[in-house]
């Protein structure tokens, strides 16, 4: 059976401008000089949506009013349903500020129907929107649902048990109580509707349809039919971009690099939704903060991160991204945010193995060597990176943790350590005394095993030639030491430190 959430956004030309995230204000939205929507303490200070300017004004002479801009709605629009296809492929727009999306098979993936329902709503709240989700069997059954005024209820208005109908009977029945004038179509008409005794939907269902299409707009008895489930319905989805690249200009300026983070999340979720729908993941990504244009104009100020493996969870990503913004400081205000995904790659399926892997994935591990890299610095976490010489010093070289080019000559492989050389090696060796001929560290040593032979180096003017041994001290510790041979003379020193 089908299965379609719909999405009505009654605040999206006031969200437009003042997102849920932002600091609240008086502000009132005008369309052709009447205000159309406003904020609650506009609507405490006495302004009501018909209200003219002069006399919104003359209430609260300190509200802001600004006209409505359809332009960005219809980029705010774009930018959910580009998130939204993280969870399913199919997202149409619709009329008055809606979404559809058909999720019927996506419902077993996230834990079923009400708990898809709570991602999306939350998903949509986190960009800086407030959303009406209904489900239904139809779009435009699901459509109408969401577009319903909130009925006073000891439920909360946006609660999706009270716009859920799973059945097409149940569907119908919920339908036939809705009043008319919620078919746009149909609001022309309203005069004579009424007049003729007509109020809800199912009033509207009983007239005959040849006059009621002859009278009216031959819209109203299609989208009854759709809605009804009695005609199919057709639907241009929404297609994710070859490449993303985001732009939000922010309401504030923002002048601490933390705050920058809730702007910046909704950059990272629309990312989140194009990566799905594109099936890849992201390795390397750039957040660039604008400042002042113009005159004082300032260059951005760009925020490279880099991923060790790639991925695609917004917890992950928004993690990095916080603890990069933690160690940033602005040299002036931020007005815009831009978000590119400079390098990405096939999105890895998951593991099939029944049971997990023993002291976590690999994917877990590189993200915590991403996280501590983003706290600490990539300079500070470092990871073995042996390579294919025979000189230890060389041989056991260091790289930053989060580096995905390993460091190697080419055409080699790195050269496996030795069960009988230590891990640790000193920055520097000792040079060690000699006592009745013995190398002494503490004590004399005595030699274990060896010698361990190593002359090369002529390639690049470091020549080394040593003998390795293994030696114990009286108090039983092992060292790795080596004696250097030049000419006649021989020393020793401490290279290496056995655990």
């Amino acid at each position: 059976m089908a299965l379609w959430i719909g999405i009505h956004l009654p605040l999206l030309a006031l969200e437009t401008l003042r997102p849920r995230w932002s600091e609240p204000c008086m502000l009132a939205v005008l369309e052709h000089d009447q205000v159309l929507t406003m904020t609650a303490s506009a609507a405490a200070s006495g302004i009501r949506p018909g209200m003219r300017r002069g006399g919104a004004l003359a209430l609260a002479p300190q509200a802001l009013l600004c006209e409505r801009d359809p332009a960005r709605e219809q980029g705010a629009r774009d930018d959910i349903a580009l998130t939204l296809l993280q969870y399913t492929p199919e997202v149409a727009h619709a009329e008055e500020d809606s979404l559809l999306l058909d999720v019927s098979a996506s419902l077993s993936a996230f834990g079923g129907r009400l708990a898809l329902c709570h991602r999306i709503r939350a998903s949509i709240q986190a960009l800086g929107f407030t959303p009406r989700v209904s489900m239904a069997p139809t779009a435009q059954g699901a459509w109408l649902l969401a577009c319903e005024l909130p009925r006073a209820s000891r439920h909360s208005p946006n609660s999706a048990r009270q716009r859920r109908s799973l059945r097409l009977a149940s569907l119908q029945r919920r339908l036939d109580r809705l009043p008319f004038m919620i078919l746009p179509a149909a609001r022309p008409y309203q005069e004579w509707l009424a007049g003729i005794g007509c109020q809800t939907l199912a009033d509207l269902r009983r007239l005959p349809r040849a006059g009621l299409q002859r009278r009216s707009d031959k819209h109203v008895l299609e989208t009854l039919d759709r809605a009804y489930g009695t005609a199919p319905e057709m639907f241009e989805w929404v297609q994710a971009p070859q490449t993303f690249c985001a732009w939000l200009e922010l309401p504030d300026r923002i002048e601490h690099a933390e705050a920058v983070l809730f702007a910046a999340r909704r950059l990272i979720l629309q990312m989140i939704g194009w990566l799905v729908a594109r099936q890849l993941a992201v390795s390397r990504f750039s957040l660039s903060l604008e400042h002042e244009r113009g005159r004082q104009a300032i260059a951005p100020t760009p925020l490279e991160i880099s991923l060790a493996e790639p991925a695609w969870h917004e917890e992950h990503l928004l993690r990095l991204l916080k603890e990069r913004l933690g160690r940033l400081q602005l040299d002036a205000p931020v007005i815009a945010l831009r978000l590119q995904a400079s390098q990405v790659a096939a999105m890895l399926a998951p593991t099939a193995s029944l049971f997990p892997e023993p002291g976590g994935t690999p994917g877990a591990y590189a993200r915590l060597l991403e996280l501590l890299s983003a706290r600490l610095g990539s300079d500070n976490v470092l990871q073995p990176a042996a390579l294919a010489d025979h000189r230890p010093e060389i041989a056991n070289a260091w790289q930053a943790a989060t580096d995905n080019k390993r460091r190697q000559a080419p055409e080699e492989t790195p050269r496996r350590i030795q069960p009988q050389r230590p891990f640790w090696l000193l920055q520097q060796p000792l040079a060690l005394l000699l006592r009745q001929h013995r190398p002494f560290y503490g004590s004399p040593l005595r030699l274990l095993s060896g010698p361990e032979r190593i002359e090369c180096g002529w390639w690049d003017g470091a020549a080394t030639v040593r003998d390795y041994f293994v030696a114990e001290s009286a108090e039983a510790a092992c060292y790795w030491i080596y004696r250097e041979r030049s000419g006649d003379e021989i020393r020793w020193f401490l290279h290496g430190l056995f655990a």
